[in-house]
């Protein structure tokens, strides 16, 4: 018996071995780059114009800014086939185009640090445009050399690395830049985010291109206008032919609305939920403390928690789980809209919310990645994520008008309803037996 106990903990702690193979391990700072922008152009942003003055309505209409999420599969095939004078023969296709789309990110951020949406509203969210499309950009080149660089017995771990260094990205860009917002200044918040920008710049540099017959072809391509030509076929219509062709053209509309909708409940409370902490009375500083650094803690353990789903189960049952939990969470916000500003409740708060959101994320991203075909990976896999960013994006614009017109208790209600479809389309999809190999 102490043998076999003695034999299992062996193999426990052998399993994490994988998390620090150099390549699973640049996914972590990878993550770290995509996860960094993205709350500066939504919650972090909502939070800066909720100070400004600006109401809800247009908060909430400001969210349309990360649309370049939502439809980044428009220029995904660029970056799949087209070639970067220079870079892409100096450093390889996928790498140009993080190199391009990173130093891109810097130098928005950094303009925008310089606004003021007190007196020019219009050049905030023109600048925060900019940094959104520069960031999708990145996404679309980080999430095709991930699943390149990958094989997949260490796509798990990548994955998980990949959430881990997405949300200490996000941890940087919430708490990090509240807190220096409350010492400092807006504007000098947002400078110090652009610095961290260049994580990603030397993360690229210090890591291989990708073997694939994609890299290859670009390397021997020299004429752009060849690539473009090559473009409007090979990597604009076949990858979407490939996918509804591969999955059935009931079942790719299926999936293609299960990915729109699974996080949406998700997405409609986070546009708000910075200037409701703030409506009830709670500090930046608080914010930033509970929200990123205890919210952290509990992502990590829900992301850790979604990969050992995955691993014992599979990844349907785990999405189910996610799903569910996601939605369910957002009723542990009515006690804090009921209540008074109290931290141990407002941490709580924070503990289910981010549970449940680590234990779908990863799910969510590792079920995307087996949705791919690695000969159009950009452009399969930026599809299927712009999709989830249009329920994010688009259809979550409409949270600030709704918070405008009901009370806080009645807007989270409504958030718990929009986890349904989510839930509904993935039963539908188990149902149809068009998931039973994931």
């Amino acid at each position: 018996m102490r043998l076999l106990t003695s034999s299992y903990i062996r193999s426990f702690y052998s399993s994490f071995d994988v998390y620090f193979e150099r390549r699973v391990l640049s996914m972590l700072f990878f993550g770290f780059s995509s996860g960094l922008p993205l709350l500066l152009v939504f919650s972090t942003l909502s939070a800066w114009l909720t100070e400004s003055g600006v109401s809800k309505t247009n908060i909430g209409l400001a969210s349309l800014i990360g649309g370049a999420y939502a439809f980044k599969y428009l220029w995904s095939p660029l970056v799949d086939k087209l070639p970067i004078p220079i870079l892409s023969r100096r450093f390889g296709q996928r790498r140009a185009w993080l190199l391009l789309s990173q130093f891109s990110v810097i130098v928005s951020l950094y303009a925008l640090s310089r606004s003021d949406p007190v007196h020019s509203l219009y050049d905030v969210i023109v600048l925060a445009l900019f940094v959104s499309i520069a960031s999708a950009t990145q996404d679309i080149a980080v999430d095709a050399y991930r699943t390149e660089i990958l094989e997949t017995k260490r796509l798990g771990a990548g994955v998980a690395n990949l959430v881990l260094g997405y949300r200490v990205g996000m941890l940087s860009s919430s708490t990090g830049v509240l807190v220096i917002a409350d010492l400092h200044s807006w504007n000098i918040a947002y400078a110090t985010m652009s610095l961290l920008g260049f994580i990603g710049i030397v993360t690229t540099l210090v890591n291989p291109e990708p073997k694939t017959f994609d890299n290859k072809m670009a390397a021997e391509t020299r004429s752009v206008l060849f690539a473009i030509s090559l473009w409007l076929y090979d990597a604009v219509l076949c990858p979407f032919l490939e996918f509804f062709k591969r999955n059935g053209f009931v079942s790719a509309s299926l999936i293609l609305l299960f990915t729109m909708f699974y996080k949406y409940s998700d997405a409609l409370l986070g546009v708000m939920a910075k200037p409701f902490y703030l409506d009830i009375g709670f500090t930046k500083t608080q914010i930033g403390v509970i929200v990123g650094g205890w919210g952290l803690g509990f992502t990590l353990l829900g992301t850790v928690l979604g990969g050992l789903l995955v691993r014992r189960y599979n990844i349907v049952t785990s999405l189910f789980i996610g799903a569910i939990a996601q939605a369910l969470s957002n009723f542990a916000f009515i006690a804090l809209a009921q209540g008074m500003p109290h931290e141990n409740l407002f941490i709580f708060v924070i503990a289910v919310d981010n549970i449940s959101g680590g234990i779908g994320t990863t799910a969510f991203v590792a079920f995307l990645s087996l949705l791919c075909n690695r000969r159009y990976t950009a452009t399969q896999y930026a599809l299927l994520s712009s999709l989830f960013a249009l329920g994010r994006t688009i259809f979550a614009a409409g949270g600030g008008w709704i918070a405008d017109n009901v009370d806080w208790t009645s807007f989270f209600i409504l958030t718990v309803f929009a986890g349904l479809p989510g839930v509904i389309l993935l039963s539908v999809l188990v149902k149809r037996g068009e998931l039973t190999h994931k």
